[in-house]
């Protein structure tokens, strides 16, 4: 692989990498050409055993023997700490970041197919949030994950940081908009699968998780809405079973992705 020393930050060969900050990404849910941005060696080593292809990688001097291995083909951009933290608009300190090529995702009759246990995120625009449900899914045994138009990026720098590189363990897949929005045709492709459509909201006639649990279907979908508002009107109409989460101490819910971890183990399948 090439090895190219680069000490200025305007250089065209690193534009991938260009303004990284949080403000920057979060105006997109899918950074533009087709690429996301695998953060250290360890993700990076996630990402290319989950098949993933980097396009190049950007390293500084110190930490350039912990990414040779991982190229392959791909140039890696040696920088100053200097260049790194004006290139990208934060200071790097995971020691290598890659621009990676994204994969085209599957759909989701195919994500769920031989699924018993899936997690639905609706809008959560979090990438913390995001990620931990990634790492409760991946940790309590979901099977898929599927996540709305609206939703934050799986494959964002933050999301996969904090699910410990689980998006690349889980299948998942995000939902198409359609007439009626994305939930006619999900619910359509659940059910045709077989997936009972499990809904996690504050609701008169909804059934505590544990009675739910306790007579589980074979199949289910749980559904988890955006952090503030919660579920949509359609996700809810979308849904078989309104399920909740019992609560004491005043508090009626818990944070989305605490949320997922404990409905996921009581739903977890032997």
């Amino acid at each position: 692989m090439p090895v190219l020393r680069i000490d200025d930050a305007a250089d065209e060969r690193l534009a991938d990498y260009r303004d990284l900050t949080d403000v920057a990404l979060r105006r997109t849910l899918e950074p533009a050409g087709g690429l996301y941005i695998a953060e250290s060696a360890k993700v990076i080593t996630r990402a290319l055993a989950a098949g993933h292809r980097p396009r190049s990688i950007l390293v500084q001097e110190k930490w350039l023997d912990d990414v040779r291995t991982l190229a392959g083909d791909a140039p890696i951009y040696v920088v100053t700490d200097a260049v790194a933290e004006r290139l990208t608009g934060y200071a790097v300190h995971r020691g290598a970041l890659a621009a990676m090529h994204r994969p085209a995702l599957p759909s989701l009759a195919e994500v769920v197919a031989d699924a018993r246990l899936v997690l639905v995120l609706e809008d959560i625009v979090d990438h913390t949030n995001v990620g931990a449900a990634f790492r409760a899914a991946a940790g309590l045994g979901a099977d898929a994950v599927v996540v709305s138009p609206r939703c934050a990026d799986p494959l964002y720098r933050r999301s996969v940081r904090v699910s410990m590189g689980t998006v690349f363990q889980v299948p998942w897949t995000r939902m198409t908009e359609g007439p009626g929005g994305p939930w006619r045709a999900a619910r359509e492709e659940l059910h045709d699968a077989g997936i009972h459509l499990a809904a996690l909201a504050l609701a008169d006639d909804a059934v505590p998780l544990d009675v739910f649990a306790a007579d589980r279907p074979e199949r289910v979908a749980l559904v988890l809405g955006t952090e503030g508002d919660g579920l949509s009107r359609r996700a809810q109409e979308a849904a078989d079973t309104v399920v909740t989460i019992p609560m004491a101490g005043g508090v009626d819910s818990l944070n989305v992705a605490s949320a997922a971890a404990v409905a996921l183990w009581a739903l977890r399948t032997p």
